[in-house]
């Protein structure tokens, strides 16, 4: 009786074809969650993680021991006495489900795709191959079961699926099996709608068999998905094969289908154009970016686009050009004047081709050109990448050297697009390109980045204005044919005018589409009489007549909304969400939405995410000229102090939310028309500085430029919180070496000395600790004479974790006593228990663990009094330590659980890591080999989830402790054979 186990539809065991049904929900998922690793055992932690989640209910463990003793009976009385294929056992670090690969649909499936691909067979062995794979799936994989990692597990087997799918399609179409591929691909493409190598595939088949009008009709349907669903267009491969089937030059015959593992690469006539799915990390490999995913930065594409097909067959092929040059990045610059649609570009391509990176896309706007700002540096840019691949903060190193390494360490061996928009110069890109092949680095800039050409090999395009075809081909497809066809010779006019500037065409469009009734030789002539203009960017800019464009917008704006626009020009971005807006015109949240709206339909402002509203970098200057010519300084300076003390005034609540102060400084009262924004617990701090973060160091400088010198200093204070604990610390030290001037300018000791503080703490991050010292003490001065007690107890905390760090224990403890007698003397207890703590590692650190213990007890006492359930985490790995070092194991092993609970419950991934390795280290300790190996197991799947390369110090830590476990459960035969 041949048993097999089911995973590619409802997880089940079959018996000659039966179904033998498993039990509940979380049975099935127990047992999926064993099948996908029947290789090696699995630790009981990452069973519960995968099927509870990462905060899993008080009974989760014991809710894993029923169901897989139930488990362990279904193996048992499946098959026959001699056909028993299946036996779950217990391991040395975990659960190990003993089965024949083959027995394992998923395993099946993968084994006969590797067959196929593998170098020497005939187009005949693959698609016999492939036919048997495919045969395997039964409907949705992992069927009825819910939580992040079976969403994950599940998307990845669909891409497998798919791409399986097109290559056997592919050959089938060689062979003349249109019939079979039609059917197949028809019931694939209503699972999958939005995959374009199924449509392309399908397309090509339809056409084989003579139905044409099908084959058009697959294509319209899915461009208009996209259109819908992603506001992008086809990829360049499917819109070829779309032109070649209306002019009737597509061959019979299918090309040669591409598959991993081939010594016969393609060639280029015969390459298809990039995927839309592709491999996913391998059986065993784990999936990383934040929240388990892969990151996808890519902004909206253009819904639209028209043109630029030479261009984008161009980067077609410097993307197909990576085959040539396996162990080259592939580089690619684009070059153009202001609003001639760089990014537009960039980002249609990026969209297009994404499918060749299934390992994602990172974007990053440098600012290199825009006004009223510096560009953004390649530090600040490294570190929002090092986020969105989620590396956790306290990863980060402090240098931009050393944080461009760990970025190029986790992107090598991956398939991954970069885009680098709006570049200053070829300085600016260099930190950010990868440094492995397989990956691809897209920049876009004002200037021609000859440097990357010369010395790292970049391909170069310059993108210039649009020729007269593609201009009046964006405004039919904006305005419709008939229009357009109407009155030629306006249109001619309107291109004449615009000067072929892709921006200025989107925005007459949009007039024009607004007003439907409004005949275009109006238009023109408005263009023509208009007498202003912007002044050239560069020399021999063509932008003659922007301005003329944004006027005539500018003034077909309802009063709100002219008015919003000119003071978005105040603003300094990078963009601004909807309470800012509202407060920059004085008005009420629910009153700036409707002008918004006019702004963006007008194209005059962008919504890149949703409540969060961008200009174009011309537009901006623009609406910055307006305020000085319509507006007197007054009324901007109002608007600016409005949007100013929103920020200052929703910074403070969120700071005090992010750090509990019994008493925190107040501040003077916000201006009536700035609303800030009422936040009322740590998370909805946290979001919010997560997302307005660039914003608030872009208006420190603001607040800098416009002379209100008070909300500088202020507005720095209230984020050197969230950016020490992010690891933002370049950013900080810019921030508070601004603030120590403004406050030095108004001589406002408390502004210095906070300042000072600031300033130290940034260069202690730096580990430039001879300057930070000196701020340090600075601080403690200027806080001494104005008798502020907590501002010299965090000063002197920070003194002492910075001497602790330099293994000066004994000074650092002195620090820790004089933090401990000023939070006292501010009455903060929830400071107490923070020094407190202190003071009792300290002790420790100097051998004396009974008074360790002391401090650190009262430390968590106040800690559970307050609720501060941060601080008790540490105080009980605190105390874990000391009972460890003074040999009570069990006591150890109690309280590392209660900080590791904890620090689960807080989402502090890091802390949760390094408390279990310390309680495996005791188990190692006390010979329980098992509870060492599950404990650095589960630490070992965290430090995974946060993207830790094998050269962090701590996973190679955990590697190395785990890897003599592993030789101990090995049979002694094994042992003695291993090299």
């Amino acid at each position: 009786m041949v048993v097999h186990l089911r995973l590619l539809g409802p997880v089940e065991f079959a018996e000659r074809g039966r179904a033998r049904e498993v039990g509940p929900p979380q049975r099935r998922a127990v047992l999926a969650a064993l099948a996908v690793d029947t290789a090696m055992p699995v630790a009981a932690d990452l069973l519960i993680q995968r099927v509870w989640g990462t905060d899993p209910p008080d009974g989760a463990r014991r809710a894993l021991h029923a169901h897989i003793a139930r488990i362990r009976r279904l193996c048992e009385t499946t098959g026959d006495a001699d056909n028993v294929r299946f036996r779950l056992v217990r391991r040395s670090g975990g659960y190990l489900l003993e089965a024949d690969p083959d027995r394992v649909d998923i395993l099946r499936f993968r084994h006969l795709v590797n067959q196929a691909r593998e170098a020497g067979r005939s187009d005949k062995e693959r698609m016999s191959l492939l036919s048997e794979a495919l045969g395997l799936w039964r409907g949705e994989p992992l069927a009825g079961l819910s939580g992040q990692w079976a969403a994950r597990v599940r998307e990845a087997w669909r891409r497998q699926h798919v791409d399986a799918a097109v290559e056997w399609a592919q050959l089938e179409l060689r062979a003349g099996g249109t019939v079979t591929v039609t059917g197949l691909l028809s019931d694939l493409l209503g699972e999958y709608p939005m995959a374009e190598p199924l449509t392309e595939v399908l397309m090509r088949a339809l056409h084989a068999a003579d139905r044409d009008a099908e084959a058009l009709g697959c294509y319209a349907a899915l461009r208009q998905r996209l259109a819908e669903e992603l506001g992008s267009d086809p990829g360049p491969g499917l819109q070829a094969v779309h032109q070649a089937i209306l002019r009737g030059t597509l061959p019979q015959h299918s090309p040669r289908p591409t598959h991993h593992g081939t010594d016969e690469p393609a060639t280029a006539a015969q390459s298809p154009a990039p995927a839309t799915t592709s491999a996913v990390p391998a059986h065993g490999e784990h999936f990383w970016g934040p929240a388990g995913g892969v990151p996808a930065q890519l902004p909206m594409g253009v819904r639209g686009f028209t043109g630029r097909q030479e261009e984008l067959a161009y980067l077609d092929g410097v993307l197909a050009s990576a085959a040539d040059q396996p162990s080259a990045v592939v580089i690619s610059a684009v070059s153009g004047t202001a609003g001639v649609g760089k990014t537009a570009l960039a980002v249609h391509w990026a969209r297009t081709a994404q499918g060749a990176f299934p390992d994602g896309q990172l974007y990053v706007n440098l600012r290199g050109f825009a006004p009223g700002g510096p560009a953004m540096s390649p530090a600040e840019a490294v570190r929002g990448f090092l986020d969105a691949l989620g590396v956790e903060p306290s990863r980060i190193p402090a240098r931009l050297d050393a944080q461009a390494g760990l970025y190029r360490s986790l992107l090598t061996g991956r398939r991954m697009l970069v885009v680098l928009d709006n570049a200053r110069d070829a300085e600016q890109v260099r930190p950010l390109l990868p440094g492995a092949p397989g990956c691809m680095a897209l920049a876009t800039s004002r200037r021609q980045l000859t440097g990357l050409a010369a010395a790292e090999g970049a391909h170069l395009l310059t993108l210039g204005l649009l020729s007269r075809a593609e201009a009046l081909d964006l405004l039919t497809t904006r305005l419709g044919p008939h229009r357009t066809a109407a009155d030629p010779a306006a249109i001619t006019e309107i291109i004449d005018r615009c000067a072929g500037l892709p921006l200025a065409l989107a925005i007459v469009a949009a007039r024009a589409a607004a007003q439907p009734g409004l005949p275009l030789a109006r238009l023109a002539q408005e263009l023509r009489l208009a007498e202003s203009r912007l002044d050239a960017l560069d020399g021999g800019d063509p932008a003659s007549r922007i301005r003329a464009v944004f006027s005539w917008s500018y003034r077909a704006l309802h009063p709100e909304a002219a008015k919003l626009f000119r003071f978005l020009g105040l603003h300094p971005g990078p963009d601004i969400g909807l309470p800012a807006a509202a407060a920059l015109a004085g008005v009420p949240v629910a009153e700036i939405r409707a002008p918004l709206t006019e702004l963006v339909r007008g194209h005059l402002l962008a919504e890149p995410a949703e409540g969060r509203y961008s200009f174009h970098d011309l537009l901006r200057a623009y609406a910055a000229d307006l305020v000085a010519t319509h507006d007197d300084d007054a009324v901007g300076r109002g608007a600016t102090r409005r949007m100013l003390d929103h920020y200052l005034h929703t910074a403070h609540r969120a700071d005090v939310l992010l750090t509990p102060q019994p008493h925190p400084e107040p501040l003077p009262p916000a201006d009536p028309g700035s609303a800030p924004m009422e936040l009322s617990d740590h998370q909805q701090a946290q979001t919010w500085f997560t997302a307005e973060y660039p914003v608030l160091l872009a208006a420190v400088r603001k607040a800098t430029a416009a002379g209100f010198d008070t909300h500088t200093y202020r507005l720095a204070s209230a984020i050197t919180t969230y950016l020490d604990r992010h690891g933002h610390w370049q950013a900080l030290a810019t921030v508070q070496a601004t603030a120590l001037e403004a406050a030095r300018r108004r001589e406002d000791t408390a502004g210095q000395a906070e300042a000072h503080r600031g300033f130290g703490l940034a260069q202690d991050r730096l580990n430039r600790r001879d300057e930070a010292r000196t701020h340090y003490l600075l601080a403690l001065q200027l806080f001494g004479a104005l008798g502020n007690h907590p501002g010299q107890a965090r000063t002197h905390q920070h003194l002492a974790r910075m001497t602790a760090a330099q293994q000066l224990h004994q000074q650092a403890l002195d620090h820790a006593h004089h933090s401990l007698t000023h939070y006292r003397a501010a009455g903060d207890r929830a400071g107490q228990s923070a020094a407190l703590n202190h003071v009792g590692w300290l002790h420790a650190q100097l051998g004396a663990q009974e008074q360790a213990l002391v401090h650190c007890r009262q430390s968590l006492a106040l800690a559970q009094e307050t609720g501060d359930l941060n601080g008790q985490a540490h105080t009980w790995d605190s105390l874990g330590y000391i009972h460890h070092r003074l040999g009570r194991y069990a006591g150890a092993v109690d309280c590392y659980r209660q900080a590791i609970g904890l620090f689960r419950r807080t989402g502090d991934l890091h802390s949760e890591v390094a408390g279990l390795v310390c309680l495996g280290d005791i188990h190692r300790a006390t010979d329980r080999h098992d509870a060492a190996h599950s404990a650095w197991s589960r630490a070992l799947a965290i430090a995974d989830e946060l993207g830790l390369p094998d050269t962090d110090p701590q996973r190679a830590g955990l590697l190395h402790r785990l890897r003599p476990l592993q030789v101990r459960a090995l049979p002694r035969s094994a042992q003695r054979n291993r090299p």
